[in-house]
């Protein structure tokens, strides 16, 4: 924005001027006239941090590897932009192009990646260096996250539909678990003698099995997923700081029901126990799970594609 459009701008008021310049986006199909005319903008919805309710922000669009590109930049101000404030609460937006509306979730690159993203916006719209000239913040670059197919596309399989896939394995390898540990009970119904040592070892056998899987799922998690959302969504902070501690819990379970099952000796342990253990486990696994895929799996599928092991 030039300073005499900036002048323009702060001498009315900003939310009557707003509307006025949304309607005519709205009305012509995303082309501007007058102060804007050739420029690519959007009309941006986010949920109010404070008021819980819709706000309408008129902001520069770019795009950049098909994802949409907005600058908290506020022409420079020393303050970050009400939107921005926004987005780093609730990260669902709503993204008009004039051709084209979506649902987006909005993330926020840190460190280097948000440096070589401005240094191409700026490529781009130069405008923008002047702004973070004019104040000693560091403008964010926010990217817009398509939530859904491309029109006419078929969906691509993110990562966070991956980690479901996750889950349902380990879903089906915890109810193997106890479905042997129901036949061990059923060795011993009339007598814990009955129960076949072959049995108890293959119980054995698929607890390591599964044990092993579950902690470099969770290991993994919280050494490398957890950080990348967490500095890409602060609104998720709150979310995977509670999936990390019920990693905790999952774990210390985990190692009591691996310590029973390492013990079990036929004629001698009780399976009953063990049985009770595992459906505390997986009651407590599926809480998670659940828990998980509903507030993550939406903005890992933003992030990146599900991984391919060919």
């Amino acid at each position: 924005m030039s300073e005499e459009q900036a002048e323009t701008w702060a001498g009315c008021d900003v939310n009557d001027f707003q509307r006025q310049v949304i309607a005519e986006f709205r009305a012509n199909n995303g082309k501007m006239s007058g102060m804007f005319e050739g420029w690519t903008l959007t009309v941006l919805t986010t949920v109010g941090a404070r008021s819980g309710l819709r706000r309408e922000s008129i902001l520069g669009y770019l795009e950049f590897d098909g994802k949409g590109i907005v600058v908290a930049s506020s022409n420079g101000a020393d303050k970050h932009p009400d939107w921005y404030h926004n987005i780093r609460q609730n990260p669902i937006v709503t993204v008009e192009t004039g051709t084209d509306t979506y649902r987006a979730i909005a993330a926020i690159p840190p460190g280097q990646e948000r440096d070589k993203l401005f240094d191409r916006v700026i490529a781009e719209a130069p405008g923008y260096a002047d702004h973070q000239a004019r104040t000693t913040r560091e403008i964010p670059v926010v990217v817009l996250n398509r939530i859904g197919p491309e029109p006419g596309e078929g969906r691509v399989k993110g990562m966070g539909d991956w980690i479901v896939e996750v889950h349902d394995w380990l879903r089906g390898e915890l109810e193997t678990l106890r479905a042997q540990a129901d036949r061990v009970i059923e060795g011993g119904a009339d007598s814990i003698e009955r129960t076949p040592p072959d049995l108890a070892q293959q119980l054995r056998t698929h607890c390591l099995s599964f044990c092993g899987a579950l902690s470099r799922h969770h290991g993994g998690e919280d050494t490398a997923t957890f950080p990348m959302l967490a500095g890409r969504f602060p609104a998720l902070a709150p979310a995977l700081a509670q999936l990390a501690e019920e990693h905790k819990v999952v774990a210390r379970l985990q190692e009591d029901i691996q310590r029973l099952i390492d013990g079990f000796v036929p004629g001698e342990s009780d399976p009953v126990r063990l049985r009770a253990d595992l459906e505390l486990l997986a009651n407590q696994l599926e809480s998670h799970f659940r828990y998980e895929e509903e507030t993550i799996v939406t903005a890992l599928n933003a992030t990146a594609p599900a991984p391919d092991f060919g």
